[in-house]
Order: structure tokens, then sequence, then C-alpha cells
């Protein structure tokens, strides 16, 4: 595994000679982003769309019943 020193040259190493500090920082943020998502998703924490419709589904359905109260 590659350490945060590492990851970041090599990003570094892709990206054009006329990166600016804010393209460096931005591509440094996305690849943070993706990691996180990675790990989440590795670890159970990212639940499927069809998990997301069925709970919304679910919380739709409870508002509808209380606003018939």
């Amino acid at each position: 595994m590659k350490t945060a020193k590492e990851e970041v040259g090599s990003l570094l190493e892709h990206l054009p000679e006329s990166a600016s500090l804010e393209d460096i920082q931005y591509h440094i943020y996305v690849r943070q982003k993706v990691q996180r998502g990675l790990d989440a998703e590795a670890v159970g924490k990212i639940l499927s769309q069809a998990e997301i419709e069925r709970r919304m589904a679910q919380l739709v359905h409870g508002a509808t019943r209380i606003r018939r109260l």
C-alpha cells in the first residue's frame, strides 16, 4: 500500500506541467472521496439502489399514514 506522499507524487506525475495549485487540490480531493467510497463499500457501509428505494417507500408510506390520522 502506498503512503499518502507516494499517492500524491503519483498523482502529480500524471498532471500536466500547467496544472495550478487549485487543479492539484481538486484532484487530491476527488482521489480522497473516491477512496473513502471504496473503503466504505469494502466494509458494507454502502446501500444498494434497491435498498434506498425500499427505505424511501417506507418513509413516504409512513408519512402518508401520519397525515391521514
